[in-house]
C-alpha cells in the first residue's frame, strides 16, 4: 500500500535532515574537515530539497499536520498554504547558497567548535521554517523563541570578545521585548476563547478597537525582529559580531520570517481593516528607510554598511505592506495585490543580493583581516571573483536595471504612483510625497553602494598587507555565485517570480498580477497594462549591450585601436599614492553634513602637541541617548534601589515581612 505523501510531509522530513546534520554535528565535535566538506553541503541540498517540495503548493490546497509535540492537550498545529510556501522557498532557496559558503568560510580553531557551530546553524534554520508553517500561537511562540536563542549563539560564536558579547546580549534583549508583544497579540486574537489556533483566530470578529490593539502589538512584536525605528539598535551591533554566512542568513532569510509574520496577522488572521493602520507603517517604514540609508552611506565598516543597508530595505518593505492596507481598508484589490506583489518580490530581492554582499564581505574580511574600509582599496586584483559577484549584488541594491532589485522597486514605485484613486484627499495628496522620499532613499542606497563597492575594491591598496590577499575558495565561489545568478535571473524574467506570487495574493485578497503578466509580451512586465507602465529587462540589457559594442567599434575605427596612458591628475603633487585616494570617511562626509540633524557627531582634533596628529569623528546613533541610556540609567537605578533591600539580617528580612503582612490586612480591611 502507497503512502499518500503531501508537500508537508516532505518539509518535515527536511527538518529531520537537519536536526539530523545538527546532532552529527555534536558527535563530531571538532571534526573539521567532515563538518565543513560533508554536513554543511548536505544541509544545502536539504535546502534545496526544501524549495523543491513546496513549490507544488502555489494555489492549491493547504496541508495541514498535527504534531503529537509539546504540553498535553496542546500539541503543534502545523499550515502550509501559498503564504508559507512563498516564504519556505525564501528560505530554501537563499540557504543553499549561504551553507555552500559556509562549507568554505569557517575555519578551525575560531571560536565556537565546528560540529557546535553546525548544530545551532541547521536548528536555527529548521526554527525558520517551523515559524513559517506554525498554525497555532504555541508553536510559533516555540518556534519563535528557538529562532531567537540559536541565533543568538550563532552571533556570539567568537564569545571571547567583550563586544560579541555585548552584541549578542542586546540582540537578545530586544528579541525578547518583541516577543512579549507577539505572544500579547496573539492573546488578544483569540479573543478570550482559550483556542490559540489560527483556525479559531480567522473565526474571531474583534471590534475595531481591539483588532487595532493586536495590529499595534505585531508591529511592535515584528517590527522589534525586523529592525524597524527605533527597534533598531541591536542589527547594526549583531551582524558585524556574526560571522558573515550568519549574518547573511539572518539580514536575508530571518528579517523576512518578521514579514511574514506581520502578513499574516494583517491580511490573514485580523478580519477588520483600518486604513490608519496603513498610513501608521507607512510613516515608520518611511522613517525607518530614510535613517538606515542615510547612517549606511557615513558608515566605515564594511558590515555595519551592510547592516544599515538592511534597516533601510526592511523600512521600504514596511511601507509597502503600510500602502497594501491603506487599499485594502478601501476594497480597491487590485492595487493591493500589487502593492503586495512588490513586497513579496522585494523581499526575496532583498534575501539575494543581501545575502551575496555578506558573504563577499567574509571573503574579503579572511583574505585581508580587515571590516574598516580605511584600510582596504585595489582587492579588485587579486580577488577577482569575488569583487565581479559582488558587484551584481551592489547593482541590484542600487536598484539598478536589469537586475533584481531594480524590479522590486519600480513594483513598489508603480504601486505609489497608482494613488490617485483613493477617496481621502489627505491620502491622495501625502502618498505621492512618500514616493518622492522613497526615490530619494533608492538614490542614497545606490550612493552607499557605490562607495561600499569603490572603497574595497578600485584604487589602489591602502595597506601593503593586502597585496597578499587571496581570492575566495571553490566552496566560497559556489554559494556566491548561486545568489547572484538569481539577481540576474529575477531581474531579466521577473514574470517567473510574479506568477509564483499570484496566488499568494489571490489567497490574502482576492487578487492578482497574473492576469496583466499573461495578458501582456513575456517580454514586458506590465503591472495593470502594457499603456500605462511597463518595463522589458531583455531588452533594455540588449540595448545597453548594443550601445557598448557601438563605442567600442568606434573608438577602435576612430583611433586604430591607439592606447594612450597617463597617470592622473593629482592635483599637483610630485606623487601618487593610495593616500591620494577618497576614503570613506571623505565619501560620506557631504552627506553627513546635510543631514547632520540626523547623526550624534563627536569630532577628535589634533592638538599641536600631537606628534601624529590625526582628525576623525564619530558618527552615533541619537535613539541610543534619547531612549536607550535612559531607560538603561532608570534600570540600573531601581537595581540599586532593590539592592539596599538586601542587608543580609534576617531581623531585616522578618521585618520585611511583618509590614508586608501588616499592610495585607489593612487592605483586607478596606
Amino acid at each position: 500500500m502507497m503512502l499518500n505523501w503531501l508537500s508537508i510531509d516532505y518539509v518535515l522530513l527536511v527538518i529531520a535532515l537537519w536536526l539530523g546534520i545538527g546532532v552529527a554535528g555534536v558527535f563530531a565535535l571538532r571534526r573539521f574537515r567532515f563538518v565543513a566538506r560533508v554536513l554543511f553541503p548536505l544541509g544545502g541540498v536539504g535546502c534545496l530539497a526544501l524549495a523543491g517540495a513546496v513549490l507544488p503548493m502555489f494555489g492549491s490546497t493547504p496541508d495541514i499536520a498535527i504534531l503529537p509535540l509539546g504540553l498535553p492537550q496542546l500539541p503543534f498545529h502545523l499550515r502550509l498554504d501559498g503564504l508559507s510556501a512563498f516564504f519556505l522557498v525564501l528560505i530554501g532557496a537563499v540557504g543553499a547558497g549561504i551553507s555552500m559558503f559556509a562549507a568554505g568560510y569557517f575555519r578551525n580553531g575560531a571560536g565556537t567548535p565546528p560540529g557546535l557551530l553546525c548544530l545551532e546553524y541547521h536548528v536555527f534554520l529548521a526554527s525558520m521554517v517551523l515559524v513559517v508553517l506554525a498554525d497555532d500561537a504555541y508553536a510559533f511562540m516555540v518556534a519563535w523563541e528557538t529562532m531567537a536563542l540559536s541565533s543568538f549563539f550563532l552571533v556570539t560564536a567568537n564569545h571571547k570578545l567583550p563586544e560579541v558579547r555585548q552584541a549578542g546580549f542586546l540582540y537578545l534583549l530586544i528579541a525578547h521585548v518583541g516577543a512579549i508583544a507577539i505572544l500579547l497579540c496573539f492573546g488578544v486574537l483569540q479573543a478570550n476563547s482559550g483556542d490559540y489556533t489560527f483556525a479559531n483566530m480567522r473565526a474571531q470578529s474583534l471590534s475595531p478597537a481591539w483588532a487595532s490593539i493586536a495590529f499595534i502589538l505585531a508591529v511592535l512584536g515584528f517590527g522589534a525582529k525586523a529592525g524597524m525605528l527605533p527597534l533598531h539598535v541591536w542589527l547594526p551591533e549583531a551582524h558585524p559580531a556574526a560571522p558573515s554566512p550568519v549574518s547573511a542568513l539572518m539580514s536575508g532569510v530571518m528579517l523576512k520570517t518578521a514579514i511574514y509574520g506581520l502578513l499574516r496577522i494583517s491580511f490573514d488572521l485580523l478580519d477588520v481593516h483600518v486604513w490608519w493602520w496603513g498610513g501608521l507603517l507607512l510613516a515608520l517604514g518611511l522613517a525607518t528607510a530614510v535613517f538606515g540609508v542615510v547612517f549606511a552611506t557615513v558608515q566605515t565598516d564594511m558590515k555595519r554598511l551592510l547592516a544599515y543597508s538592511s534597516i533601510e530595505n526592511i523600512g521600504l518593505l514596511l511601507a509597502g505592506i503600510g500602502l497594501a492596507l491603506i487599499f485594502h481598508a478601501y476594497r480597491m484589490s487590485a492595487l493591493t495585490a500589487l502593492a503586495l506583489t512588490a513586497v513579496l518580490y522585494h523581499a526575496v530581492s532583498h534575501a539575494f543580493f543581501k545575502s551575496v554582499l555578506f558573504l563577499g564581505t567574509g571573503s574579503v574580511l579572511h583574505a585581508t583581516g580587515e571590516r574598516n574600509l580605511g584600510r582596504l582599496g585595489g582587492l579588485i586584483r587579486y580577488m577577482p571573483w569575488t569583487a565581479w559577484l559582488v558587484l551584481v549584488g551592489v547593482f541590484a541594491s542600487s536598484g539598478l536595471p536589469p537586475f533584481s532589485g531594480f524590479v522590486a522597486e519600480w513594483l513598489l514605485l508603480q504601486s505609489f504612483l497608482f494613488t490617485p484613486g483613493l477617496p481621502d484627499s489627505f491620502l491622495n495628496m501625502f502618498i505621492p510625497i512618500v514616493a518622492a522620499v522613497i526615490a530619494l532613499v533608492a538614490a542614497l542606497a545606490g550612493y552607499a553602494m557605490v562607495k561600499f563597492f569603490g572603497v574595497i575594491f578600485l584604487g589602489q591598496p591602502r595597506e601593503e598587507k593586502l597585496k597578499q590577499a587571496r581570492d575566495a575558495g571553490f566552496w566560497e565561489k559556489g554559494g556566491m555565485l548561486w545568489l547572484a545568478g538569481w539577481c540576474i535571473v529575477l531581474g531579466l524574467f521577473p514574470n517567473l517570480l510574479i506568477r509564483l506570487i499570484d496566488p499568494v495574493t489571490v489567497s490574502l485578497v482576492g487578487a492578482g498580477l497574473g492576469r496583466s503578466t499573461t495578458e501582456s509580451n513575456w517580454l514586458f512586465l506590465a503591472p495593470s497594462s502594457i499603456e500605462r507602465a511597463s518595463f522589458a529587462p531583455l531588452l533594455f540589457l540588449l540595448g545597453i549591450t548594443a550601445g557598448c559594442l557601438i563605442a567600442f567599434a568606434l573608438v577602435r575605427v576612430f583611433y586604430h585601436g591607439r592606447l594612450r596612458r597617463s597617470p592622473p591628475w593629482d592635483c599637483g603633487h610630485p606623487w601618487q599614492n593610495a593616500r591620494m585616494q577618497d576614503t570613506a570617511e571623505g565619501f560620506g562626509q557631504p552627506i553627513r553634513q546635510i543631514f547632520s540633524p540626523f547623526f550624534r557627531l563627536k569630532r577628535h582634533l589634533p592638538t599641536p602637541a600631537d606628534s601624529a596628529p590625526s582628525y576623525h569623528v564619530e558618527v552615533s546613533d541619537h535613539f541610543w541617548h534619547w531612549l536607550y541610556l535612559p531607560v538603561a540609567r532608570g534600570i540600573e537605578f531601581l537595581a540599586a534601589l532593590v539592592g539596599r533591600l538586601q542587608q543580609g539580617r534576617i531581623s531585616i528580612y522578618l521585618l520585611y515581612s511583618f509590614l508586608t503582612l501588616l499592610f495585607m490586612l489593612f487592605l483586607v480591611q478596606r
